[in-house]
């Protein structure tokens, strides 16, 4: 027990030292933190904003709790229960992890998807699986909203979804 915990607190350690890249000008620009999400105004709601900036950006660890929503867990899990509709297929297994920011309005936008089977491999999903999922996941209007020092603050949130056969098994967390 005490070997896995070290391990997961090197592995944290190493993801939160490295550093995302982009190019500004033909300059390499790092992003603060590994999965910070800019704003892209092709995919993201043009009128959703942070308040704070994107530097000023609360990662999930920050806060010490899971997802903070009115009603607690069980709402979240009852959205996706009604409203999921599984799609049957053998080849649908694995892991869904829709990241997003909540703004100090409890309001979220900028969401990303990542895919993966049960061994973290990338892979694609049905196209009408993450859809649902997604367009669920920005349904969800009651996120709490956090203080740091009585000051409202933007944070990052996630819920990763666990598919088996099509079928939507649980949501972490």
């Amino acid at each position: 027990m005490k070997k896995s915990f070290l391990v997961i607190i090197s592995f944290f350690s190493i993801l939160c030292n490295c550093q995302t890249e982009k190019k500004v000008n033909e300059k390499q620009v790092y992003l603060r933190w590994v999965g910070d999400i800019e704003q892209n105004d092709q995919t993201d709601e043009l009128n959703f904003k942070v308040c704070n900036g994107d530097d000023k950006t609360f990662q999930y660890f920050n806060l010490g709790k899971g997802p903070d929503y009115s009603g607690e867990k069980s709402k979240i899990l009852n959205a996706f229960k009604s409203k999921y509709q599984p799609i049957s297929d053998k080849n649908q297994n694995g892991l869904i992890r829709i990241r997003f920011i909540v703004n100090c309005e409890g309001i979220a936008g900028r969401f990303r998807v990542l895919q993966s089977d049960y061994n973290y491999q990338e892979i694609e999903f049905d196209k009408r699986i993450i859809s649902q999922l997604l367009d669920i996941t920005k349904g969800i209007d009651n996120w709490k909203i956090q203080y740091r020092k009585e000051m409202p603050i933007d944070y990052y949130m996630y819920l990763i979804f666990k598919i088996t056969d099509g079928q939507l098994k649980e949501i972490i967390p």
